[in-house]
């Protein structure tokens, strides 16, 4: 195992033709254990960059800039979650509401901000999050390549669900670059563990 790694269990997504409950991932899924590692820390020296939230003509006049990992989370206290991806389901209805209504009790907790980061393009994310009226307590960076979920190990392939390379669902602390708590979904389609009520009773 790579130095700075940590084992984690999470769930492969398999086909099936059977029913199944999930507003995420309807009717074809069905999880099988695995094993797979998350990063201890944040590498600030991996060249990896994110996209923070914004307009098609806001990113024209930035000139497409990005921001360095080190400008989120050095010398810092970052709530961070992860998810599938913008305008699905369970990231709709549940995780970033989630976020959104306990962002008080989190800061009041030391974070000094709520950062969402999914495997999607600044200018959709910027859109949703205008949608669920959420920019003011949250940041949303988009992980266009989805280089950032790679480096720290929460990559997810959902190529059957035709959403291709993407992260799993997690909420984490992150306390300069040191994560701290992470909470990993067995499946992106549940939402036991990584909501903001389970992460204030870690902190």
């Amino acid at each position: 195992m790579a130095a700075g790694m940590v084992k984690r269990k999470s769930y492969m997504l398999l086909h099936r033709a059977s029913s199944a409950s999930s507003p995420f991932l309807p009717a074809f899924f069905l999880s099988s254990s695995r094993n797979f590692s998350v990063a201890k820390n944040i590498d600030f020296e991996s060249g990896i960059t994110l996209q923070e939230a914004r307009t098609w003509d806001e990113g024209v006049s930035s000139k497409f800039s990005t921001t360095p990992l080190a400008d989120i989370f050095k010398g810092r206290k970052i709530v961070l979650f992860g998810l599938p991806g913008a305008f699905t389901g369970v990231c709709s209805k549940a995780h970033v509401p989630s976020f959104l209504k306990h962002a008080d009790s989190l800061k009041g907790k030391g974070a000094e901000d709520i950062i969402c980061v999914s495997v999607n393009d600044p200018y959709t994310l910027n859109a949703w999050a205008e949608k669920l009226g959420a920019k003011d307590k949250i940041k949303f960076y988009g992980d266009f390549d989805g280089k950032f979920h790679k480096l720290v190990g929460l990559n997810l392939d959902l190529t059957g669900a035709l959403l291709g390379p993407r992260s799993q669902r997690y909420a984490a602390f992150v306390e300069d670059g040191h994560i701290k708590v992470i909470n990993v979904e067995k499946v992106p389609s549940e939402f036991k563990v990584s909501d903001a009520e389970t992460l204030i009773k870690s902190l």
